[in-house]
């Protein structure tokens, strides 16, 4: 049985780690390195840190930020945020990145996919991929949400693992920051359309819902509201996952 894995995020703007609702209403919740410690600690399996205000502000991810998070991390760190070119993944990866997360720039230059995988392998290629309920689908937001691409999310979805991206992180926009548990049909459409792993974000509050997207076909799920709060730590979450049935790493 593979293991499933427990993401912490951390949303960063400013060099601190914030989160919102929908991404607005942003609050500080820290600094980025003395989190991603404290939640390596607590047993988490790798984190992804996303600069939510590169993008908008059109300019590359604080690069400084990811090797003081590096410094203090021995997991697996994904990074994100304002990433447009190969040279702007590089960058990230020398300061200590094991992957790189890309939203925007994919949707804008969908080659960018396929010279990422080429140059730096599928496994370092991420495609986060923002998703609002639409009619009886979902439909791709970028630069942070504050862009509708027209685009059918699963038809996207798609296109990305044919071009070489090795992982999706798939948020609901919709659930994002509000608790309400992840959208297990988006999770469902997506697992079944294509065979690389998903990461399901947006909407957990509590061990039930991860272990309902996991069950839904995800295949790591990632939370930030939760941790930041003190509500759960990862630790708490892993044991409860594995009372229900599921292999984790303890």
């Amino acid at each position: 049985m593979l293991t499933v894995r427990i993401i912490p995020c951390l949303d960063v703007d400013g060099g601190r780690v914030v989160k919102g609702v929908r991404f607005q209403g942003l609050s500080d919740r820290g600094a980025p390195h003395e989190l991603a410690a404290a939640y390596e600690a607590q047993g988490a399996d790798e984190i992804v840190m996303l600069d939510v205000s590169a993008t908008p502000q059109a300019r590359g991810t604080a690069v400084e930020t990811v090797r003081r998070v590096r410094a203090r991390l021995s997991i697996p760190l994904a990074v994100g945020g304002g990433v447009r070119s190969p040279a702007d993944a590089e960058a990230l990866l020398g300061a200590g990145a094991d992957k790189v997360g890309v939203n925007t720039a994919a949707v804008k230059s969908p080659g960018l996919v396929g010279e990422l995988a080429r140059r730096f392998g599928s496994q370092c290629t991420v495609i986060a991929v923002d998703a609002r309920a639409r009619g009886e689908g979902w439909e791709v937001l970028v630069r942070s949400g504050k862009e509708v691409t027209g685009l059918d999310a699963i038809d996207w979805i798609q296109e990305v693992a044919d071009r070489g991206a090795g992982e999706i992180l798939l948020t609901s926009w919709d659930r994002d920051g509000t608790r309400s548990g992840y959208d297990l049909s988006l999770l469902r459409a997506a697992s079944a359309a294509v065979s690389v792993p998903i990461i399901a974000s947006g909407g957990a509050a509590g061990p039930g819902h991860l272990l309902e997207a996991l069950r839904a076909g995800a295949d790591a799920v990632l939370a930030a509201s939760i941790f930041h709060d003190g509500e759960y730590t990862v630790a708490d979450l892993k044991q409860a996952l594995a009372e229900a049935g599921l292999a984790v790493r303890l």
